[in-house]
C-alpha cells in the first residue's frame, strides 16, 4: 500500500511544478478573454481532459512512439523546447494592451482547446519528457511482475488525474485568481509567466542539446 501511494506521490510531484497550473491561469485568462463565462468553464473542462489523455499515453506509450520512430528523448526535448519558446516569444511581444489586439481576428474565432491552450501551455515537452521518463521505469521480469505492473499503472494514472484535477480547478477559477491581482497586476504576472515559459523553452532545448553531446555513460 506504501509502495502504491509513494507512486502516485511520485507522478504528481514530477508534473506538477512542470505543468505549473497556477502560473499558467494568468495567460489562460487572457488567451480566452474573448470568451463568455461558460465558453471558458468548457475550455478549462477540454484542457484538463487533453491533458489527462496525452500525459496518460506517454506515461504508457510516449517509450515505444519514439522508438518505433527513432526518435531520442534528447532530440523531443530540442524540438519542443523550440516550440515552448516560440509560444513564449510570443506571448512576451504580445500588445500592450491585450484587449485590443487583433480584435477583428480573435471576436469571432473560436478558442482551440487543444492548441494552445493543452499544447505547449499546459502539457509540454518538459512534462512530456518527464512522464515519458517515469513510465520507462518498470519493474523487473518475474512472477509478480504483472500484478506489480497494473498496480504501478493505476498508481500513475491516478497521479496523472490529480494533475488534470489541479487544471481543471486553477483554469476554472483563474477570473477569481487574476481579479485578485487586478488588470495591472495581471498583466505583469502574464509578462512574467511568459519570461519564465520562454526560459523553460531554452533550458528544454539546452537540456536535449547536452544530452546529445555529452551523453550519460
Amino acid at each position: 500500500m506504501n509502495e502504491f501511494i509513494n507512486s502516485v506521490l511520485l507522478v504528481f510531484a514530477g508534473l506538477f511544478p512542470i505543468v505549473n497550473p497556477v502560473g499558467d491561469a494568468p495567460i489562460f485568462l487572457t488567451l480566452t478573454r474573448h470568451c463568455s463565462l461558460g465558453e471558458r468553464h468548457t475550455l478549462a473542462s477540454n484542457v484538463a481532459i487533453n491533458s489527462f489523455i496525452l500525459l496518460t499515453c506517454s506515461l504508457f506509450l510516449g517509450s515505444y512512439v519514439l522508438e518505433f520512430f527513432g526518435v531520442t528523448l534528447p532530440v523531443l526535448r530540442i524540438a519542443g523546447g523550440l516550440v515552448v519558446a516560440s509560444f513564449g516569444w510570443r506571448l512576451l511581444h504580445a500588445g500592450d494592451n491585450p484587449d485590443e489586439t487583433n480584435d477583428d481576428k480573435t471576436a469571432g474565432n473560436p478558442v482551440d482547446a487543444f492548441y494552445p491552450l493543452t499544447m505547449p501551455l499546459t502539457v509540454g515537452p518538459g512534462s512530456i519528457s518527464v512522464a515519458i521518463a517515469l513510465g520507462s521505469q518498470r519493474p523487473p521480469a518475474g512472477q509478480e511482475a504483472v500484478t506489480a505492473l497494473a498496480t504501478l499503472g493505476l498508481a500513475a494514472v491516478l497521479g496523472v488525474a490529480a494533475i488534470a484535477l489541479s487544471i481543471y480547478i486553477c483554469y476554472r477559477f483563474a477570473e477569481t485568481i487574476v481579479s485578485v491581482l487586478g488588470q495591472r497586476g495581471t498583466d505583469v504576472v502574464m509578462r512574467l509567466s511568459a519570461f519564465i515559459l520562454l526560459c523553460i523553452g531554452i533550458q528544454i532545448i539546452w537540456a536535449g542539446y547536452s544530452s546529445l553531446v555529452h551523453p550519460a555513460p
